[in-house]
């Protein structure tokens, strides 16, 4: 069920919507001399459908950052003029061709800037559509590389590209002893885990793995037992899934019904989710993902103050869970807010240009694009976590470490 508590409604009757042009208004009172401006950000995300798991951590990010502002610091001064700020967000319930229409929808409304979906495949058609319309996205829900080599001026990301997203994670591979010596790739046919795939084949190759299989899914997966049954006859030390949340889960579910073992499982998504651990109970443990964020990160903010203000924030007002995407939705409204102040106003174009050069600290860690939009390799990248006791502990890289890897893993029929 969705969280509806914090759901953002549009200031009625006092309300100018900036970059809402249909709904521009101001309504006066006997007397009132002042008229309260809105910056409405639009956009769509799954809060139903395959994608909904992650896609309601994504939105509750954006939510809490939007209440945050506007409760609590009473809104944001911008070029000299005080703003609340109005999410319109909706439900693409996980169909890429539901979220273009939704978002040509706000576009004709006016609807000026914009937050991303949740999946490359949702992210790229939207992405395409606010360019064209020289708007402004800002997303934290699409790494693939196609969403950053089209040319797009007006779309940024808070992940790097997906062929630039494994780099950590096969330095890694690299640094555990013994060292392993072979992996296999499981990818599904969409955007992001094919070309993740692709990185990952190139980065664990340069690290001296071998390469022994790739194998290939249909994005809708309903079993694995084949793949599953090819990975037994040959048999990798790292098995690598470049798959979606709910994909990974079963992939992992078939592995323990099936007796398939490796020294290591690695999953780019799913793992970090509670109800993907809940589901697997003890057998979780051992289990290797990537993540951006934990919430004992002690990062500043400019609005927030600092991490701790916007966990415990969070915490007051959810009880989901939280998850790296939450964090990295709150920060995506941080950097928006940041940009318009440096550009001293909402002009889309100005605010687009101040996105292409921030590089401010947020609640979520840095935050600094590349030229074409992606986040920085560097100051962006992924820390890789295992999980230990049902929780996501990091052990790489070293500096910021929370344990030590397992490796080899114990066989699944040792972890019940």
């Amino acid at each position: 069920m969705i969280d509806r508590r914090l759901f953002m409604k549009g200031s009625v009757g006092a309300a100018a919507a900036v970059g809402l042009g249909a709904g521009m208004s101001a309504s006066w009172s006997r007397g009132a001399v002042a008229q309260e401006k809105t910056i409405t950000i639009g956009g769509s995300i799954p809060l139903s459908g395959r994608a909904a798991e992650t896609g309601l951590n994504v939105h509750n990010g954006y939510e809490t950052a939007i209440k945050y502002i506007n409760d609590e610091l009473g809104g944001v001064e911008i070029g000299g003029e005080k703003y609340k700020l109005d999410l319109k967000m909706v439900d693409d319930a996980s169909d890429p061709a539901r979220a273009t229409t939704l978002i040509q929808r706000q576009l004709d409304d006016g609807v000026d800037f914009f937050l991303g979906s949740f999946g490359s495949n949702i992210v790229l058609p939207t992405a395409a559509i606010v360019d064209r319309a020289g708007k402004p996205m800002v997303q934290t829900g699409g790494g693939s590389d196609k969403i950053f080599t089209q040319g797009y001026k007006y779309v940024f990301g808070f992940y790097p590209r997906a062929t630039r997203q494994f780099q950590s994670t096969a330095a890694f591979f690299g640094s555990l002893q013994p060292k392993p010596k072979t992996f296999s790739v499981i990818s599904t046919n969409d955007a992001f885990s094919k070309t993740f795939a692709e990185g990952a084949k190139t980065d664990c190759t340069a690290q001296g793995l071998e390469l022994l299989e790739e194998y290939e899914l249909p994005a809708q997966v309903t079993d694995t037992s084949s793949v599953l049954s090819s990975v037994r006859a040959n048999t990798p030390d790292v098995l690598v899934c470049t798959t979606h949340d709910q994909n990974s889960l079963l992939i992992a579910r078939q592995m323990i019904a099936s007796g398939t073992n490796v020294k290591l499982l690695y999953q780019a998504l799913g793992p970090q989710l509670s109800s993907y651990r809940e589901a697997l109970g003890n057998y979780a443990n051992g289990v290797t993902g990537a993540t951006y964020w934990e919430p004992d990160a002690d990062f500043k903010d400019k609005f927030f103050g600092d991490t701790k203000t916007f966990v415990d924030y969070y915490k007051k007002n959810y009880d989901r869970p939280l998850a790296y995407h939450t964090a990295g939705g709150a920060a995506c409204i941080i950097t928006y807010v940041t940009a318009m102040q440096n550009a001293g106003g909402t002009d889309p174009a100005k605010v687009r240009d101040a996105l292409a050069d921030i590089d401010i600290m947020t609640l979520y860690g840095p935050v600094k694009f590349t030229e074409d939009g992606d986040a920085d390799p560097i100051v962006m990248g992924a820390k890789v976590f295992q999980i230990e006791g049902g929780e996501p502990v990091i052990v790489f890289p070293e500096e910021v470490a929370m344990g030590k890897p397992s490796y080899p893993v114990k066989p699944w029929a040792d972890r019940a």
